[in-house]
């Protein structure tokens, strides 16, 4: 029998791994959405797409006005969270503007939620940043891989030991929440060289105990330290990569005498400046430079030892840092911001995908009986969501049985083989009617408008 044949170029592999984190856990992957086209400015449309950008490379970056899941004004919250399930989407940022011009962001876990709806206070875009830096930092390989994540003060310790289970329950949630975004590292597998980006996710201090996360996006770079600025520029390294950005060759020495005068000149920046202490950096570490070596088969490194035998050698091997302190070099590591750069405000969390009961808000506090009504409508609501669907379903099956007994009866089966496709559509459409009628999911802010006219 022959073998089967099995492409392996064009074709992924069944046992293909890539969509795996190293726990074996499925890596999560987002949409970043603009809720509203026109209706939200050019500003919040930059803004989701720089923050599309921060979310590389697991997210929706290519969504067209041509495409089922794309950002059209007729589009609704329906639309992308029917492409999140085949997509594998787990995570759904939204974008969008109330009546009264507050922006807000929504952060929602797919398929059955909470949302976190966070108001953006502040906010400033790529363009932004880096036009008030001296050396931006332009597009690189940074965004094949996604970014470390970097959480501070999300825990709040308890003053006199008090506690409050509310805001215990909060802090713990948006930590589930946001750590669950990127997937997680593995010290034992990850390499270093893919760690290129840091997502840094402040909570500041707040006396009314307000919920604030102050968000900055950052890139890694390091240099070489106790080396001149000017002898970099001849390491090979450094040339091809200054030659990528701005197309500079080596330095002209044509018209000096000797090349100290070239290191040494201290207007220039030699060894005798005091640039050359690189005071801007952040830290200093100590990296091992990747050195190939030649593996050595059984034969050889016998015949290795016989020869340093026969010379009077020992035969121990080196221990690793006598072996690799030559190939040790000390590097400076940097920070560079790219954007966005955000000010988040909690204001609500509510259960499922921007509908559901409201589990905390920050501007309406209810007390026991509220809750306990608010509970009894949730539950009532859901009872009859319930028996709706109950009774759609046992009349498609009352009707799916009247049409098999008057097909027995009448004996044509070719006959209404077309009337009986347009009533199975049909009826496929009234199981589905209870669905539309009770779509209540919250498409441009309708309560973020409620919120703002409490607070004015």
């Amino acid at each position: 029998m022959a073998k089967v044949r099995k492409k392996k170029r064009t074709h992924i592999p069944h046992n293909d791994t890539s969509a795996k984190t190293s726990q074996g856990a499925r890596r999560p992957k987002s949409m970043v959405i603009r809720m509203g086209a026109g209706d939200v400015g050019s500003s919040v449309t930059q803004l989701s797409r720089d923050f599309r950008a921060m979310m590389e490379p697991d997210t929706a970056s290519r969504l067209k006005a041509s495409r089922p899941s794309s950002e059209r004004r007729a589009n609704k919250l329906k639309d992308y969270t029917s492409m999140a399930g085949p997509l594998g989407v787990t995570h759904l940022f939204l974008f969008s503007r109330s009546n009264s011009g507050n922006v807000h962001l929504r952060v929602a876990l797919h398929p059955r939620g909470p949302t976190l709806t966070f108001r953006v206070d502040h906010y400033a875009l790529c363009k932004d940043i880096a036009r008030a830096q001296k050396h931006p930092r332009g597009g690189g390989t940074e965004y094949l891989h996604a970014p470390l994540l970097v959480m501070n003060n999300f825990t709040s310790a308890e003053a006199g030991g008090e506690k409050d289970p509310i805001k215990k329950q909060l802090e713990s949630l948006t930590t589930t929440v946001f750590q669950s975004m990127f997937p997680p590292i593995s010290p034992q597998s990850t390499p270093l060289s893919s760690i290129r980006r840091i997502l840094l996710l402040n909570r500041e201090a707040q006396a009314d105990g307000t919920y604030v996360i102050s968000l900055r996006h950052y890139a890694i770079t390091t240099r070489r330290t106790g080396v001149s600025k000017r002898i970099r520029r001849f390491d090979a390294r450094e040339q091809r990569l200054r030659e990528k950005k701005s197309g500079a060759a080596l330095p002209n020495l044509g018209k000096l005498e000797d090349v100290a005068e070239y290191l040494l000149d201290p207007a220039a920046g030699g060894y005798t400046s005091a640039s050359e202490t690189e005071l801007d950096t952040d830290a200093e570490v100590e990296v091992l430079e990747t050195t190939t070596q030649k593996v050595l088969s059984r034969k050889e490194l016998q015949r290795q030892q016989e020869a340093r035998k026969q010379n009077g050698e020992k035969d121990d091997v080196p221990d690793s840092s006598a072996r690799t302190a030559s190939n040790v070099e000390k590097r400076a590591v940097k920070l560079v911001e790219l954007g966005p750069r955000m000010r988040l405000r909690m204001v609500k969390v509510e259960e499922g995908i921007c509908e559901g009961r409201v589990m905390w808000n920050e501007f309406v506090t209810k007390s026991k009986a509220g809750e306990k009504d608010l509970e009894a409508k949730w539950t009532k609501k859901r009872q009859e969501k319930e028996a709706r669907k109950k009774e759609q379903r046992e009349n498609v099956e009352r009707k799916r049985l009247a049409k098999k007994n008057a097909k027995l009866n009448s004996g044509k089966d070719g006959d209404g083989e077309g009337e009986q496709s347009e009533d199975e559509e049909w009826d496929s459409d009234e199981l589905d009617a209870w669905d539309e009628d009770d779509d209540t999911a919250d498409e441009g802010g309708g309560e973020d408008g409620e919120q703002d006219e409490m607070e004015e």
